[in-house]
């Protein structure tokens, strides 16, 4: 199953949520997007059984503190400035981070920071730290950063024949991996999702895209998730050409695979 709407129609959507007392801006674009920046108890109640994915505008100056997740997810910085922990983040960033990995703070510079949060599965808020030290399980904590990816001009797509791949992050052994498709004009590409994976995202980072079973056009900034037993897509560039993350999640979630609670 493919999951997703264009960036068009899923910006028609976009809500309001304070996150440590400022109003960040969400854009559902698969799944439901989070009602409110912080867990509360008892949330689990309203998993939607569903991935979820959704544009995260954090303002001018704001800070998000460190925390983590139940689930698995992916972040992708797509515009704007800022920092992610002790690193400078911009267009265009990946940030992978298993369940129960503590991450951030993410400071946005003074023009604010956009970036996707990506997650196969649904996750009831972000734990913030020190504060939910005691609900975190280690034993499986795994975070990869691929900073300063390059996007194409509209001019060196228009120069390119066929499709090429280049890889993000690099592959592991339980499904994890990360790359960006370069499609020039009209290119048609198969793209295949691992059977021992937990699924995967793609997100179009320039251009327009199409799919095949699919007849809307995906524009930049769309991002739709591809189940793992979902046959292999032929996926399309449009008239300008396209680049595409794909972003592809282990089997297993890693929410309660350790045992030992942090001390």
């Amino acid at each position: 199953m493919i999951y997703g709407t264009p960036a068009d129609e899923a910006a028609k959507g976009a809500v309001e949520i304070e996150v440590n007392g400022r109003d960040y801006t969400l854009t559902g674009c698969v799944g439901s997007a989070p009602v409110r920046g912080y867990y509360l108890e008892g949330n689990e109640a309203n998993d939607t059984g569903e991935p979820q994915g959704f544009l995260v505008n954090q303002p001018s100056d704001a800070v998000t503190e460190p925390h983590y997740h139940e689930t698995n997810q992916f972040q992708v910085f797509v515009g704007g400035s800022g920092r992610f922990g002790k690193f400078d983040v911009a267009p265009l960033s990946v940030q992978y981070a298993n369940g129960h990995s503590p991450y951030g703070p993410i400071v946005s510079g003074p023009e604010g920071i956009d970036y996707f949060t990506l997650r196969a599965r649904w996750d009831p808020g972000a734990k913030y730290m020190p504060a939910s030290r005691d609900k975190l399980i280690k034993g499986n904590q795994r975070q990869r950063l691929a900073p300063n990816i390059k996007v194409s001009s509209s001019e060196e797509l228009a120069r390119r024949f066929g499709a090429e791949f280049e890889i993000v992050i690099d592959a592991e052994g339980d499904g994890l991996v990360a790359y960006i498709g370069r499609f020039g004009p009209k290119a048609t590409v198969c793209v295949p999702v691992a059977r021992n994976s937990g699924g995967q995202y793609w997100v179009v980072v320039n251009g327009t895209m199409s799919h095949e079973g699919d007849g809307r056009t995906f524009p930049r900034l769309s991002c739709l998730f591809a189940t793992a037993d979902h046959p292999p897509t032929l996926v399309t560039a449009g008239d300008e050409g396209m680049e595409m993350l794909v972003l592809q999640f282990p089997e297993k979630n890693f929410v309660g695979m350790a045992t030992e609670p942090v001390e």
